[in-house]
């Protein structure tokens, strides 16, 4: 069928099922307007470890209810415990975990590799779907997670359409993307900022969304809200197995209206109509929608915030709840018991005294090496490598590596080890295995966010590993790391806090109490530092077992940086304000 407005030529229909739809469900009332609007599944969470903490959720009783209702009107329920889980917690997160698997959830959306393992364990049928927080973007990504136990996975927003199909063509597991909703700037389960501004984590479910606040005057981290209904008979071609809508914040009458729609889409095999979308836009937009990320049209046209005009039309919605003619039989669950271990299991050891201190750095460039034999190993980025000394051995991994970028990176990894690279830091863990490939010796990044001892097991054949920077030193103490390959911990840099697809058009952000914020361009996309550096040269460290002290620099000219190595060195404490590893 063509759209008369977007004036698409009539194609051949796509022999691929249509793919699952996907409604967010932040109350009871909501899971009635996803069961109206011809949801085949809905999502929600409940008051534990799931990244909507301020959503209202729904207690253990009322979830319950609410699978026993999908089931009834043949929808399932994936239950979001989607947020890092420190070492303390994990033997509560596990017992949540149980108490979903008995009440027939169908499946869990984690975000924790250390979580998800101890399910896997304990309860090997319980299905197991990796949240967009875990990063994955590629298809290497897909393989491992495939491997752990994983039988979905989420992928990154800001995947092109070039890029889902091939990952789909390429995953062992099934693929679910996002068509419509708020999207962050920063690629999902990379963001730090919301943490060093306010001390609120993302990656915890606190979010404060500080990207939508001004910087500069303006509001340039802002994204519009995705809609991605221009492009239906497209994603059904690519072979997605399923469409997710945001929304778990939003009330019943959004949930309706969208789902309602895509339904409609779906069914009909077609792309929205003009007015179909203005429609959208009146429930729920920011400034418009944007679809840059999947049509690679990435500029300022995607940037939007809400708007007095946007609240008026969306008060001026009348939403008529009505059947969409939906048919699925009932869900049938069979009576299921997890098996917990009694004892407690949660790996807690007391730290040993490291037999040597590595001191390790990144530098955002060849020219700007320092400290000569203060550190034991130099990484840079993987395509600025060049060997300038001995300790010069290490790369960086771009923060992304789509399956569109994966030739050009082989191609750097290849010519970066032919000229005396031997290690790689690697923060996604869909590019772990494209630099084995080439010998490399690969560490853990800070953008794998571990938190616990369980996850530092799964990536126990690295290396070593830097630890979440979000940790305090108790709880970097609480980890237990296999063997002492190497527990890392960063004592100084600006951190990283958004890995940006969208270039962010400046140097240097300014917000509104006029704090900076420097950007950096590496690894072929724009990353925001902190404004205040994290500086540990005068705090012992020596009772958390970290073997592997790590430096980040990146703004600071070279007079600057050997000053930073000659304090470290001395324990001088700090001449202006920084940022410290809470003890």
């Amino acid at each position: 069928m063509t759209c008369v407005k977007n004036n698409q030529p009539n194609k051949k229909r796509s022999d691929n099922p249509i793919p699952e739809l996907l409604a967010p469900c932040g109350s009871a009332e909501s899971i009635d307007a996803a069961v109206l609007g011809g949801a085949d599944a809905v999502y929600l969470g409940g008051p534990l470890f799931n990244a909507r903490i301020n959503a209202r959720n729904f207690t253990d009783d009322a979830l319950r209810e609410a699978i026993i209702r999908c089931h009834a009107a043949g929808i399932k329920v994936y239950i979001t415990l989607n947020t890092q889980i420190y070492d303390r917690e994990t033997e509560d997160a596990l017992r949540y975990a149980a108490f979903l698997y008995e009440a027939g959830a169908d499946a869990l959306i984690i975000a924790d590799l250390g979580l998800a393992s101890l399910i896997r364990r304990y309860m090997p049928a319980f299905a197991l779907h990796a949240s967009t927080q875990v990063s994955g973007h590629n298809a290497a990504a897909a393989v491992t997670l495939s491997v752990l136990g994983f039988s979905r996975m989420v992928c990154a927003r800001e995947l092109s359409a070039e890029n889902v199909a091939l990952l789909v063509k390429k995953s062992p597991l099934d693929i679910e993307m996002f068509i419509h909703g708020a999207i962050c700037v920063s690629h999902s389960g990379q963001c730090l900022l919301s943490f060093v501004m306010g001390g609120r984590s993302g990656n915890r479910g606190e979010c404060a969304q500080p990207c939508r606040m001004s910087y500069n005057g303006g509001y340039p981290l802002s994204l519009s809200d995705l809609c991605l209904a221009a492009h239906i008979p497209e994603i059904i071609d690519s072979g997605v197995a399923s469409l997710k809508i945001e929304g778990r914040m939003k009330p019943p009458e959004y949930v309706y209206e969208v789902t309602s729609l895509y339904r409609r889409l779906l069914d009909q095999r077609r792309p929205a109509t003009h007015d179909e979308i203005k429609r959208l836009a009146s429930v729920f937009s920011r400034s418009g929608f944007t679809d840059g990320y999947y049509k690679k049209k990435i500029d300022a046209g995607m940037m939007g915030v809400r708007t007095d005009r946007d609240k008026a039309a969306t008060n001026a919605v009348k939403t008529v709840f009505s059947p969409s003619g939906r048919a699925a039989q009932a869900i049938r669950t069979e009576k299921r018991v997890a098996s917990l271990p009694e004892k407690p299991f949660t790996r807690r050891t007391r730290p040993s005294v490291p037999d040597k201190i590595r001191n390790t750095a990144r530098f955002l460039s060849p020219d700007k090496i320092i400290g000569g034999n203060f550190f034991d190993t130099v990484y840079l980025p993987l395509a600025l490598y060049k060997k300038t000394a001995d300790n010069v051995t290490g790369v960086v991994l771009p923060g992304v590596i789509s399956d569109l970028e994966t030739a050009q990176t082989d191609k750097l990894l290849k010519k970066a080890y032919e000229n005396g690279a031997r290690q790689a830091l690697a923060g996604n863990i869909g590019h772990i295995e494209i630099a084995r490939q080439y010998g490399f010796e690969v560490y853990g990044d800070f953008g794998l966010n571990i938190f616990n001892s369980f996850t530092a097991a799964v990536y126990d054949d690295l290396g070593g590993v830097i630890l979440s920077p979000e940790l305090t030193l108790p709880q970097i103490r609480d980890i237990a790391i296999k063997d002492r390959k190497g527990k890392g911990v960063i004592v100084y840099g600006r951190l990283p806090v958004m890995l940006l697809e969208k270039p962010a058009g400046t140097a240097l952000l300014r917000d509104r109490k006029g704090i900076g914020f420097p950007v950096i361009h590496s690894g072929g996309r724009d990353i925001l530092l902190n404004s205040l550096p994290v500086y540990m040269a005068d705090k012992g460290l020596d009772g958390c077992g970290i073997d592997n002290r790590h430096y980040i620099f990146t703004v600071e000219s070279r007079r600057e940086a050997e000053a930073v190595v000659e304090a470290y060195k001395k324990g001088t404490p700090p001449s202006g304000r920084v940022r410290r590893v809470k003890q």
